[in-house]
C-alpha cells in the first residue's frame, strides 16, 4: 500500500470556534504549503477535496489577502478522489474549484488534472478507465515517489462519519492496491451511493503536508475514536493522517468528545 505514515506521531490539532473560522484557517495554510513548495521546488503539486468545507475555503482563497500571495501559475491542481458524474453535476468534487476558485484566481487549464469522469461516462469507458488514467497522468507529472507512492506537497482530506478519507472506506480493497488509484463501487452504508475514483491511502502517509478539516457535531462521535486509544487505519482509515506532518483543523461541534 505504500507509506502509511508513523501512526502515534502526533499531528498538529487546532480547534477553532466554528465553520467559518476552520475555512480561514485551512486556506491559510493551504496558502503556506503551496508557496513554500513553489519557493522549494518551483511547483507545487495539491490534491484538494469535496464536500461541505469545499466552498468556505476556496472562497477564502479567491479573496485579498490570501489569493495575491500564492504563486498560482506554478500550482498543479489534484483531486484525491472523485464521484464517477459529470464535472458540472452537484455532486462532483471539482464543481466547487470551478464555480469558486477557477475565475478568481491565474490556475493555468494545463495544470488542473480532474479525474476524467465525464470523458468516461461520454465514451462508456467506466472508473477504471479514470482511475488508470489518473495514475497515467501522475507518473507523467514526475513526481517523486516514496515506498513506490507519489510525493504530493500538499494534500487536503475531509473525514466522513464513518472515518473515511478520499473514497477510502472501512475495510477498503484499496489498502491492499499497488495501483496508484483505483475504481471504488458505490458505497450501500453512506450517501451518495454512487460509484467513484480515488487515489490510494498511501498518499497521505508519503504526502509533504496534510490538513484534515472536520466541522459539525456529526463528526464529533467519529473523532473521538480516530483520536482515542486504538489505532487501526484499516477500521478508521484517517488514522493515516496522525502523523507529524499532518494538520488537523476541526471546530468546537467536532472537537466535543475530545479531551481537552
Amino acid at each position: 500500500m505504500g507509506p502509511m505514515g508513523a501512526l502515534g506521531d502526533a499531528p498538529r490539532l487546532l480547534i477553532m470556534a466554528d465553520a467559518t473560522e476552520v475555512a480561514t484557517g485551512a486556506a491559510e495554510r493551504i496558502a503556506a504549503a503551496l508557496t513554500s513548495a513553489v519557493a522549494t521546488r518551483g511547483v507545487a503539486h495539491w490534491a484538494t477535496t469535496g464536500g461541505s468545507s469545499a466552498p468556505g475555503i476556496y472562497r477564502a482563497l479567491a479573496d485579498p489577502p490570501l489569493r495575491d500571495t500564492i504563486p498560482w501559475p506554478d500550482v498543479h491542481v489534484w483531486w484525491g478522489d472523485d464521484r464517477f458524474v459529470a464535472r458540472d453535476d452537484a455532486l462532483s468534487n471539482v464543481k466547487p474549484l470551478d464555480d469558486i476558485l477557477l475565475g478568481a484566481v491565474a490556475l493555468a487549464p494545463a495544470h488542473l488534472h480532474p479525474i476524467r469522469m465525464a470523458e468516461a461516462i461520454a465514451t462508456h469507458r467506466g472508473a477504471v478507465w479514470a482511475a488508470e488514467t489518473l495514475t497515467a497522468e501522475l507518473r507523467a507529472a514526475d513526481l517523486e515517489t516514496l515506498d513506490g507512492v507519489p510525493v504530493l506537497d500538499l494534500v487536503v482530506l475531509g473525514v466522513g462519519w464513518d472515518g473515511h478519507i478520499l473514497s477510502v472506506f472501512p475495510g477498503s480493497t484499496a489498502f491492499y492496491a499497488q495501483v496508484w488509484a483505483m475504481a471504488i463501487p458505490a458505497p450501500t452504508h453512506i450517501e451518495p451511493h454512487v460509484e467513484r475514483v480515488t487515489m490510494q491511502p498511501g498518499v497521505v502517509g508519503a504526502a509533504r503536508d496534510v490538513l484534515v478539516v472536520a466541522t459539525g457535531a456529526g463528526k464529533a462521535h467519529i473523532l473521538a475514536d480516530i483520536f482515542g486509544p486504538i489505532r487501526d487505519p484499516r477500521r478508521w482509515p484517517a488514522q493515516l493522517a496522525l502523523h507529524q506532518r499532518a494538520t488537523w483543523i476541526i471546530d468546537e461541534a467536532a472537537a466535543a468528545r475530545l479531551p481537552r
